[in-house]
């Protein structure tokens, strides 16, 4: 007998198939109710963010090293822009030092640290043929008494799960350490058991075509290494990181999951953050044995040309995403679009199809809802 609904999965197919081998429109934001990520750890997402740096040119001026520890962490920023609301809105300049970790028997950190806004500027894209006119540049250097660093956190402080990019490269001498990473603000606690953070790490003393992912904490307060918290892992295609590439890192309910250039490198489910967190970017020395220790007058920089991200967080109205309330109507792409920090519809009404499969807890990709209905 032929059952009538057996034509649903028909029609169900038809529209994703084409979905699937579309050119997306793009569109704004606006009309965006929800966003879906590609790849193995393909998630929906509430809201979108895009950050350009690729066109400052009215703003670059690499600012001199300030010699005094004090003096340069009470430096001014270094340009209008980084007073603007467009920066300020997302971003906070860090100013603080490890004095702390100096004092702690449980860090082998033997150098005064102290990160300045002074460090975080504009540059020139002096490549040959460059792909934009300027970077945002994060500066560390080893001075005679100390460490000078950098680091900005997001203004968000309760993002929960997010995939982030950024387009960036590490240059610069051995001994420091350039990251992007997740931190769930534990008020200075020394109790590794609070820890919570996902970590890109890229350290000047590697081979350039190595980079660590961490689900911290790495270590156990015996100084002893979890093996399961950590990989370290060779960059695709035989490139390293002082070229430009996609970093990508994917914070979901069951793991971390990184790429670069859109292969998938590394994913780690074990001891995965489970709490609202902030976003940190930051480049920096303590002369530990982790970060090494930068010979006096070196230097390194991690340098960006855009920051991209999709996420969810704890507000009220967010708790639920949009798909979870009925409501992701039209469902969009960052992934599938030809314009960096743009979105594509990739389908008006497709999360009710994907419910209609999976119910509505569910993380689908475009290829597991196809094998679902397959085998329908």
């Amino acid at each position: 007998m032929v059952r009538r609904r057996g034509f649903r999965p028909l029609a169900v197919f038809s529209s994703l198939a084409s979905l699937a081998g579309a050119a997306f429109p793009e569109v704004g934001d606006n009309r965006c109710d929800c966003y879906l990520t590609n790849g193995s750890s393909s998630h929906y997402f509430k809201s979108h963010k895009f950050f350009d740096y690729r066109d400052k040119s009215e703003y670059v001026k690499v600012p001199p090293l300030i010699d005094d520890a004090d003096d340069s962490s009470q430096a001014s920023a270094t340009n209008d822009y980084i007073l603007s609301n467009d920066w300020t809105d997302n971003w906070t300049l860090q100013s603080w030092n490890n004095t702390a970790s100096l004092q702690s028997t449980e860090s082998d950190a033997s150098v005064f640290m102290v990160h300045s806004p002074n460090n975080v500027y504009f540059e020139k894209n002096q490549d040959p043929n460059p792909d934009s006119s300027t970077f945002l540049d994060m500066r560390t250097a080893r001075m005679k008494d100390f460490q000078s660093s950098s680091e900005f956190e997001s203004v968000i402080r309760n993002y929960h799960f997010l995939s982030v990019r950024m387009y960036a490269r590490t240059i610069g001498a051995p001994g420091a350490v350039t990251a992007m990473f997740t931190f769930k603000d534990i008020s200075n606690s020394t109790d590794l058991t609070a820890v919570q953070e996902s970590d890109l790490e890229i350290r000047t003393l590697d081979p350039p075509d190595r980079v660590q992912y961490t689900n911290q904490p790495s270590y156990t307060s015996m100084g002893l290494d979890v093996q399961d918290a950590t990989r370290n892992v060779t960059i695709p295609n035989k490139r390293d990181w002082t070229q430009w590439a996609v970093y990508r890192m994917d914070w979901s309910p069951d793991d971390t999951t990184w790429y670069i250039n859109g292969d998938e490198v590394a994913s780690i489910s074990f001891q995965t953050p489970r709490d609202p967190s902030i976003l940190i970017f930051n480049s920096w020395s303590d002369g530990g044995s982790w970060t090494g220790n930068m010979s006096v007058g070196t230097e390194a920089h991690l340098q960006i040309q855009w920051i991209e991200v999709v996420y969810n967080t704890t507000e009220p109205a967010a708790s639920k995403t949009k798909r979870d309330e009925g409501q992701c109507f039209n469902v969009c792409s960052i992934d599938e679009t030809s314009k960096i920090g743009t979105a594509v519809l990739m389908q008006g009404g497709a999360s009710n199809l994907l419910g209609q499969l999976g119910g509505l807890t569910g993380v689908f990709s475009l290829a597991s809802i196809l094998s679902a209905i397959l085998a329908f």
